[in-house]
C-alpha cells in the first residue's frame, strides 16, 4: 500500500539533483527514498515536464460498463420504473447494485427523478386535429388573433390547493400556528365562473349559480359576450373562441351565433394549452388566494376585482406570443416523425416519406 506521498519540494530536489548529473542510486541514498520513486518521479517529470500532483481518475468503478448501460437504457425506454425495480432487474443478470449507485449512473447520464406532469389524455384522432390546427393557422396575421375573444370556464375553491404559502420558520416548529394554513374538507366550497379576454384586456367574469347547460350558457352569452367585445373594441367581425364542451357545441347554442353573425374558432378537443386564458386562470387564483377570503361572497368579490386588475399589457403579450404555441405543436410532429425515419432502413424510409410524411 501507498504510504504517504512526498513534497513538492523533495519531488523538485530529486529533479535537480537530476539535472545535475546524478544518477537514481546517489539521489536516492542522498536523500534517503526508494530508488524506485526516484525512477517514478524523474519519469513523469520527463513526460509531463512537472512534478505537481496531475488528475487522477479515482477509484476504478465496480459496475461493469454493460451494467450502466443496461441501467440508462432501462430508465430512458421505462420512465416510471422505479429504483427498486432496477435494483431487480439488475439482480437477475447476476450484477448487485445499490439504489444509491443506480441514482448515480442516472444522473452521470442526465436522468434525474421529476414528478411527471399531468396532461390531457390525447387520442390519436385529437392529435391529428391539434396538427391539423397548428399548421391552418401557422401563416396568420398578428392582426388576426387581436381580434380573437378568448372564453373558458373555471372552478376557484375557497381552501384550494392554490393557497400555498412559503413561512420563515426554525426547524420542528411546523406545526406552531402562525406557520401553518387552516384547511377544510372539499376546499371549503367553491365557485365556478364564466370569463373572456382579448388582447386588449379582460372583458366580463360571470358567477355561474348552479348547474351549467345549454340555456345557461347562452344566458351567459346574451348578457356579456356583445359588451365585453363592445368594451374590448374588437368590433362586430370578431371571433370568439370556446372550447368543445357538449353545452357550447350544442345546435340551439350554434344557432345562437349564427343568428348573432359571430363567427365561432374552429377548436380542437383536449386542448387547454391551446388556451391562453389558462396562463391568466392560474394567475387570478394566486391573486385571489392571497387577499385571504373567508367565504364564498368575499372569494366571488375578490375574482372580480383581481380579473379586473389584469394588465392590458399582460393580455397582449400572451397573443402577441400566441404563434409560438402553434410552431412547438408542429414541431412535435416533426420530431416524432424524424425519430421514425431514423428505425427505419434505405428501403423503407422512402416509402414511409412518400405515403406518410409527405401527406401530413
Amino acid at each position: 500500500m501507498k504510504n504517504k506521498e512526498h513534497t513538492r519540494q523533495v519531488r523538485d530536489t530529486v529533479v535537480k539533483k537530476f539535472k545535475a548529473g546524478f544518477g537514481y542510486k546517489k539521489i536516492s541514498q542522498a536523500l534517503n527514498i526508494p530508488r524506485n520513486t526516484v525512477q517514478a518521479i524523474i519519469l513523469k517529470w520527463k513526460e509531463y515536464q512537472t512534478t505537481a500532483n496531475l488528475p487522477r481518475p479515482g477509484r476504478p468503478s465496480k459496475r461493469s460498463a454493460h451494467t450502466r448501460r443496461r441501467l440508462i437504457r432501462d430508465a430512458a425506454k421505462r420512465p416510471m420504473i422505479t429504483p427498486d425495480e432496477l435494483q431487480r432487474s439488475t439482480a437477475e443478470v447476476g450484477d448487485s447494485v445499490h439504489r444509491t449507485t443506480i441514482s448515480r449512473i442516472l444522473h452521470k447520464s442526465g436522468l434525474y427523478g421529476r414528478v411527471a406532469r399531468r396532461k390531457p389524455f390525447l387520442k390519436d384522432i385529437h392529435k391529428k386535429c391539434r396538427l391539423k390546427f397548428a399548421t391552418s393557422h401557422l401563416g396568420d396575421t398578428p392582426n388576426m388573433w387581436k381580434k380573437v375573444l378568448w372564453s373558458d370556464e373555471t372552478k376557484i375553491e375557497l381552501f384550494g390547493s392554490n393557497a400555498r404559502r412559503y413561512v420563515w420558520r426554525k426547524s420542528n416548529t411546523a406545526h406552531h400556528p402562525e406557520h401553518t394554513i387552516p384547511t377544510v374538507k372539499h376546499g371549503g366550497g367553491s365557485i365556478m365562473v364564466w370569463a373572456c379576454f382579448s388582447s386588449a384586456g379582460t372583458g366580463k367574469m360571470v358567477k355561474i349559480d348552479g348547474k351549467m347547460d345549454g340555456a345557461k350558457y347562452r344566458t351567459i352569452l346574451e348578457v356579456n359576450l356583445m359588451e365585453s367585445a363592445k368594451d374590448l373594441r374588437l368590433g362586430r367581425r370578431f371571433v370568439f373562441q370556446q372550447d368543445n364542451d357538449p353545452k357550447h357545441k350544442a345546435k340551439s347554442t350554434m344557432e345562437w351565433f349564427k343568428n348573432k353573425h359571430i363567427q365561432v374558432l374552429e377548436w380542437p378537443s383536449q386542448s387547454p394549452d391551446l388556451n391562453p386564458i389558462e396562463n391568466l386562470w392560474k394567475e387570478l387564483k394566486t391573486a385571489v388566494h392571497k387577499c385571504s377570503p373567508s367565504n364564498l361572497t368575499e372569494l366571488e368579490l375578490f375574482c372580480k376585482e383581481e380579473w379586473e386588475k389584469m394588465s392590458v399589457s399582460r393580455c397582449a403579450k400572451l397573443i402577441e406570443t400566441y404563434p409560438k404555441r402553434l410552431i412547438a405543436v408542429s414541431q412535435q410532429k416533426v420530431a416524432l416523425q424524424s425519430i421514425n425515419l431514423r428505425g427505419l432502413n434505405n428501403f423503407a424510409r422512402p416509402i414511409f416519406q412518400f405515403f406518410f410524411v409527405k401527406k401530413v
